[in-house]
């Protein structure tokens, strides 16, 4: 090629074209260095054809390319899956390639680095801290800081023993090679039906073909285990997989499944690893060496050199739809890139939403049930408790049968799990002689109180101040209230009713690393917690047998706000959290504390007839054209100058096109009127299904300027309204 295409990591930009140096080898998919006035950026050769540029310019007048990564180029099928993600999410490209160039340090030669390891000496001055960083560094290597935090000690603790010869430095190739699973390590004993999944998924895989297959189970059922049989076959082949998790906090517990199950980890791809950790694992996935994958959403577009399966695990779960940049969700990403790739996709959950079901019913996808747990397990027990009829005690918010029930289980030696999808102590803090209430400065959000930290902290722009001892709008002292219950409340009234109970809160404030995570099911399963209290992060993939009891303290909390999927999301959750009691030998039961026992999805999960909720549901999307039956797309529009976004928002409005079964509703201020100090606008954009809506966005907004303070973003298919 003596002329190159190349698409620049600047979503300002098109594709540029540029000069290929005499001498210099590149192809469709060559990372390459590009001159742009006096920067250098980043960039990938495309096919001229697949991505037109707006100015044809003469040879004589482009630059020299700069260089070549020495890095295999990004192969025809991930350029295709760049394609259609920037397509159908209406995306610049260049947003879309920067996901998969993730780790620019990878781009790199080879690097060493100098880490540390213990000795074995014994230092004569031997201080309570060097005592302690000695006993829990054992064995371990790695960083300063990394030892210095494995220890729980000062760097300088560290750079002491080191200086006195108790720990030494080493050169390590940070490149170094991944140890490879064994398919043959430790075979499970599967029950006939999961023998018959499992050897569906095997064939599917040997197949090497695009096959998307729901993997249907309900909590308990194994199927991990069963679409690890699937993973084993890949392995054997030699072929990559990629198996996608919702949580960064469920990776460490997988890790240690898939561990027991391979003899070795898999490559871990998420947003807690240092920089050296990603540029070893992008290196790894691109050579074709990382043979198993697992990673948070952001690990769907890494360059996979021979992909031969991906697994979405947990896949109903609502996490994997990006919120900001690209609005892609990675479980609908996942099956075009098994279609780009010609590999077999498994959409594991015992709650499939209801586009997936839908995908069956038309035949696109096919299906495996697990229809019981696996063992002696059975599923529990589920009871409502009409918070009408049972009222808790003024001030406290765990009816009295539920607080029974806790006692039993506290009596036989069991663990409990009590659910509230509400982090912090209150959500609500005002003062009681003024009415003042207190409003994050920079979004149209209650500050929510955290009693541990002691601060009041807005959970949609990070903002956090002091808890004030005096009302800044009276100046009344010890005035403030806390108004509704948080996980750190309900942790406080398991407290004060029983004082002799292990009590452990588990929220995204404490586990926010694969560490904690790790720590946290280290103490379940050593029995150091009796009761856990926790938010949605405790309602999937963790399993601990003696956790037979779990309450759901405000079942209703989920159907609020008229979203169209709030009885959807709720009958999962809900379904999903009482599949954490009873996975072991013992029973087990569950409470679920509501206003309206009656309500349909309440019925549902007491009966447990999902089928009939689904139907029902089904029914009412289908009458009113919503998804998956009809399209929505939101546009928001923000900008620090309210009237400016307004401006901008209503002349989007008076542009809309007439168009056959599309509708437009608004502009209107969005739920959230004011995020991250930027106002913000919603239009609703409500198509039949069969309408191209991504092609008439694109002309629609294409023909309109605005100013450059003003953001205009598109979410196809959203999952939040706000």
């Amino acid at each position: 090629m003596s002329r190159a295409r190349v698409l620049v990591l600047n979503s300002a930009l098109g594709p540029l074209d540029y000069r290929v140096p005499h001498g210099m080898a590149v192809e469709p998919g060559s990372i390459v260095v590009a001159p742009l006035g006096p920067r250098q950026l980043l960039g990938v050769v495309w096919e001229p054809e697949r991505l037109p540029s707006d100015a044809e310019v003469g040879d004589n007048r482009l630059r020299n390319l700069m260089g070549v990564a020495s890095v295999p180029p990004l192969r025809p099928a991930l350029r295709r899956l760049v394609e259609w993600t920037a397509d159908y999410y209406l995306a610049p490209p260049a947003a879309v390639v920067r996901m998969a160039l993730s780790s620019t340090s990878a781009l790199e030669g080879a690097r060493v680095v100098t880490e540390y390891r213990a000795t074995g000496l014994v230092p004569e001055r031997l201080t309570p801290q060097r005592a302690q960083a000695l006993e829990r560094i054992g064995d371990r290597q790695g960083l300063i800081r990394e030892l210095a935090t494995i220890a729980d000690v000062s760097d300088g603790v560290i750079r002491g023993l080191c200086k006195i010869g108790a720990i030494e430095p080493v050169e390590v190739d940070i490149d170094s090679p991944y140890p490879v699973p064994d398919p043959d390590h430790a075979p499970p004993t599967l029950a006939d039906d999961q023998q018959h999944a499992a050897g569906t998924l095997a064939r599917d895989v040997v197949a090497k073909a695009f096959r998307p297959t729901l993997l249907d189970g309900v909590t308990g059922s194994g199927k991990t285990e069963v679409y690890f049989e699937a993973v084993a076959e890949a392995i054997r082949a030699g072929r990559q997989v990629l198996v996608l998790l919702p949580e960064i906090a469920l990776t460490e517990p997988f890790l240690k499944r898939f561990h027991d199950r391979f003899g070795c980890e898999p490559v871990a791809w998420h947003s807690g690893l240092r920089s050296t950790q990603r540029r070893r694992a992008w290196r790894a996935i691109a050579s074709g060496e990382a043979l198993v994958t697992v990673g948070a959403r952001s690990a769907l577009f890494l360059p996979y050199a021979d992909l031969g399966l991906i697994v979405v695990d947990e896949a109903h779960e609502t996490s994997f739809k990006q919120g900001d940049g690209v609005h892609y969700h990675a479980r609908d990403v996942a099956v075009m890139r098994g279609k780009f790739e010609e590999c077999p996709v498994i959409l594991a959950s015992a709650t499939p939403a209801i586009e997936t079901r839908q995908q069956v019913t038309l035949g696109n996808y096919a299906e495996v049930k697990l229809p019981g747990r696996y063992g002696a397990a059975e599923l529990p027990a589920i009871e409502a408790i009409d918070l009408l009829e049972h009222k808790p005690d003024r001030g406290r918010w765990i009816a009295p049968p539920l607080v029974v029930a806790l006692e039993e289980t506290l009596a036989r030696g069991e663990q409990s799990l009590l659910f509230l999808n509400r982090r912090g102590y209150a959500p609500l803090t005002l003062c009681r002689h003024c009415g003042h209430r207190f409003q994050c400065p920079n979004c149209t959000a209650w500050m929510v109180e955290h009693r541990l930290t002691r601060r009041l902290a807005c959970h949609h722009c990070g903002h956090i101040e002091p808890i004030p001892r005096a009302c800044p709008e009276c100046g009344e002292e010890d005035s403030l209230v806390a108004c509704g219950p948080g996980v750190e409340r309900i942790a406080d009234e398991v407290s004060a009713l029983f004082p002799e109970a292990r009590v452990a809160i588990v929220t995204s404030d404490t586990i926010w690393s694969p560490a904690k995570a790790a720590e946290f099911v280290g103490r379940m399963e050593a029995g150091a917690i009796d009761i856990v209290v926790g938010t949605q992060l405790v309602t999937k993939g963790y399993h601990f047998p003696n956790l037979t009891l779990v309450g759901v303290i405000d079942a209703d909390l989920g159907l609020e706000g008229g979203d169209l999927r709030a009885a959807e999301r709720t009958f999962q959750q809900i379904r999903q959290v009482s599949g954490r009691a009873g996975r072991g030998e013992k029973p087990g039961r569950v409470f679920i504390q509501t206003h309206s026992p009656g309500a349909q999805v309440m019925q549902a999960l007491i009966t447990g007839d999902a089928d009939a909720f689904y139907a029902a549901e089904i029914e009412a999307r289908q009458d009113a054209g919503a998804p998956p039956f009809g399209r929505y797309a939101a546009i928001i529009v923000s900008s620090e100058d309210q009237g400016c976004a307004k401006d901008v928002a209503q002349a989007i409005g008076r542009a809309a096109p007439q168009v056959d079964g599309m509708h437009v509703y608004g502009p209107a201020p969005a739920p959230l009127a004011m995020l991250r100090g930027r106002h913000r606008f919603r239009l609703l954009v409500h198509a039949r299904r069969a309408l191209d809506v991504q092609d008439v966005i694109r002309g629609w907004l294409g023909a309109l300027d605005w100013p450059a303070k003003v953001r205009v973003a598109v979410d196809v298919d959203p999952y939040s309204f706000l």
